[in-house]
Parts: C-alpha cells; structure tokens; sequence
C-alpha cells in the first residue's frame, strides 16, 4: 500500500532533512512540504473537499511549525480531519509531552534528531490505523473530512456602534427559527451587550471555562443560559477585567466544545481584537465585519481587515463584510465597500430604520422585535445567504485556523494567562 505522507515543517534545513529521509521509506509518497500551520489546514481541506481518498494518510508536524504552537495544530488536524494519521516530530521526548501529544490526537511521536528506523515505524503505524480508520467508517467517512460539530460565524465590527450585537442576535434567531441547535457566544470580553440585549441575569461567563482543560457537556451545560427563545447563550463575564483569563488556547477549546453539540454556532467578537476573538476569526467557517456606510466607518473596517492579514488572523478576501444602515441616496455604496476593504460583500444590506429597533432595544427584549420589521428581514435574509437557515453548508475554502503564535505587534502573544 503507498502512504501519501504531507509534512509541516517551517524550518528549511529541517524540511530538507524531513524529505530526504522521507525519500528512502519503501512505498511513501511524500508531499513537498509546507511551511505553515496555514497553508497545512488549506491544502487538508482542499483536499477533503474533492473526497477523503484524496486526504493524506499521515501529516507531520514538526515542532518548530508556525504561527501555531504544534500541539494545538495536531488537535486542529485531529477534530478536523479525524481520518488522517498526525505524527509529531520534536526534541522533547519525554512522557509529560507523549501523553500531551496522545490528547491532542497525535497518533505517535518522533524525537530529533530525526532517525531513519523510528520514522518509518511511526509513519507506518500512522499510516495503518488511518488505513483501518476508513475502512471501519466505509461509505460514512466522507462526512467526517469537513470536522466536527455545526457551522461557525464570527460576527466584528469596523468599529463600535456600528450594529455588530445586533446582527449577531439576529443571525442566531433566524438560524434557531429554522430548527437549527443554536449556540451564541459573546466574545466582546471586556463590554458584551449580548446579555442586556436578551435581558438575561446569569452569573456563569465563558471566563468560568478559560481554566478547563477538558469542557465536558455537564461543564459545559453549567456554563450555559438556555434562552426562552431556545438559544444557548455563553456570555461575557459581568467584571470586564476577567476577560484576560480567556486566551485564544481557551477560546479554541470552547469553541470547538460548542461546535460539537450546536448545528449552529454564532459569536459576537465585538469591536476590538484580543486573543480570544482572533482564535474565533480564525476558525470561524464565515467571517463578518460589520460596517455602516461612512468614511469613518468603512475606514475602521479597512484597518481591520489589513490588521486581520498583518497578523495572519484571516484573508480579506475570505471575509464577508456586511453594510449596515444602508440606504439608497448613501454616496457610499456595497461596491466600494468591497473595492475599499478587499473583501468580499454580502449579497444582503440592511436598511437605516432605528425606530422599528428602539422600543426591543430598551426594554432589552431584541427577540421581540416585529417580524415586519425591515431590519431583521434583512438580517434573517442573509441567514438564509450564509446557509444558516437551510441544510448544513460545506465549510468555506478560504477558512483559517487560529494562530496565536504571532500577534506580538498588538500585545496578542499569549503570556500564560493573559493577552
């Protein structure tokens, strides 16, 4: 049987000493190797999108990789593409990081100096069990290449007040109106508005999960608000301070945990970047940035999205940005929007109409507002635009994955337990 072997090494040299070394197993074909964590997850994913036999039997993932720390892009793989083999190469052979690597859903461990014998029993190993994976899984395997759990949106704003809680609320009701399992998440960490918009009172925050490594569904349930509207609300603590204890490594974890019990998963990352919402960005299946039609608006959204690229948190051009406030006689339209940002641009705009959400706005019941009203049939619209209302769509191809290795520039590097 040949194994198709895809390495992640950042480190030239050490590239090159992974392929030559790949070069001499007896019935490998090894893929050139890629240099990051980023274009690792894209070419998997391009990958499962044609079918799983076009998937890899056995990723490498060299210590060294970047932006992401190696040990969360073995569990990325893992969750993501659970038919595939990951092994991990590192220095660190010890017990504490092999069991740290057999949690994460490493199938094995290779110590450098790299040695021809221990790499090819690693690999082949890796390589029968994926062969046995899908084998067990027949017919039903193809399900399994696009990951587990629901559809993940992150909803941003260009800058504060430009609707970003509202879209968000509006996108989760619509998406639980259609029978969908709904999970919203407010990741504004220091000043979420998603509680006073529910007019919710609950003590429990995601800074209640931030400290746990394994979120259990009992965990998890004690956590979460169930609305009366059917939604499962995961909220910002009431003290802002202790949104530091949320890192990204948090925020994966906790998203991935509401991905797998949710068809739908929506987050309001709010207006400013920390390393909590970057890793929602990241992972998320749509990104929206929320910007009104005004130069000081769609400026922000600019400096968003370039500051998104500059830190390698998402494209621009796998953003969808979303005009709020929108009227005919604005000189700002949809399609200088686009042309300004980079992004692409919903097909969706929402109408300029505060008086149809002033009286839901403060009496903190935004649940209510009137089915008639032109703003949230604009909002259930573009529901209906991002597959949030219908069958499960295909995650998009431009989708990232988090990393949190390299945002030193805004003070996003991960420090312990702070940003």
């Amino acid at each position: 049987m040949t194994t198709r072997i895809l390495p992640a090494v950042g480190d030239p040299d050490a590239a090159r000493a992974v392929a030559t070394l790949l070069g001499q197993l007896p019935d490998a074909e090894p893929a050139p190797p890629v240099p990051d964590s980023t274009q690792l997850v894209d070419v998997l994913a391009r990958l499962a999108a044609e079918s799983l036999d076009a998937l890899p039997e056995v990723v490498l993932v060299h210590e060294r990789i970047g932006p992401v720390p190696a040990l969360d892009l073995v569990r990325e793989v893992a969750l993501r593409f659970p038919a595939v083999g990951v092994v991990l190469i590192t220095s660190d052979s010890g017990p504490g990081l092999l069991s740290a690597a057999m949690d994460a859903g490493a199938r094995g461990l290779v110590p450098l100096p790299l040695g021809y014998e221990e790499l090819a029993v690693r690999v082949q190993a890796a390589a029968q069990w994926s062969a046995g994976f899908r084998r067990h899984l027949g017919g039903g395997a193809a399900e399994l290449t696009a990951g587990p759990g629901g559809t993940l949106v992150t909803v941003s704003g260009a800058k504060g007040g430009v609707g970003t809680t509202l879209t968000a609320v509006q996108l989760a009701l619509a998406a639980r109106a259609a029978g969908r399992t709904v999970a919203l998440v407010d990741l504004d960490l220091q000043s979420g508005d998603i509680a006073s918009y529910l007019d919710v009172q609950f003590r429990r925050s995601a800074a209640d999960l931030a400290a746990i490594a394994d979120i259990s569904p009992r965990v998890l349930q004690d956590a979460v608000y169930v609305h009366e509207t059917g939604l499962s609300l995961l909220l910002a603590p009431a003290e802002g301070e202790r949104g530091e204890e949320v890192t990204d490594r948090a925020a994966r974890q906790i998203v991935s945990a509401l991905r797998a019990r949710h068809e739908v998963v929506v987050v309001d990352c709010g207006a400013r970047l920390d390393s909590a919402n970057a890793a929602a960005v990241e992972m998320a299946d749509t990104a929206l940035l929320v910007t009104t039609p005004d130069v000081i608006a769609v400026r922000a959204a600019k400096r968003t999205v370039r500051m998104w690229e500059r830190l390698q948190v998402r494209k621009a051009e796998a953003s969808v940005a979303v005009v709020n406030r929108h009227a005919r006689s604005s000189e700002i339209q949809p399609a200088l929007v686009q042309k300004i940002t980079g992004t692409r641009i919903a097909g969706v705009t929402v109408p300029a109409a505060f008086k149809e959400l002033q009286a839901v706005v403060d009496a903190g019941r935004l649940h209510e507002l009137d089915a008639r009203s032109t703003v949230k049939q604009a909002l259930w619209a573009l529901a209906g635009e991002l597959g949030l209302t219908g069958p499960p769509a295909a995650p998009a191809p431009g989708r990232q994955l988090a990393r949190a290795g390299d945002r030193g520039s805004l003070g996003l590097r991960r420090r312990g337990g702070g940003r």
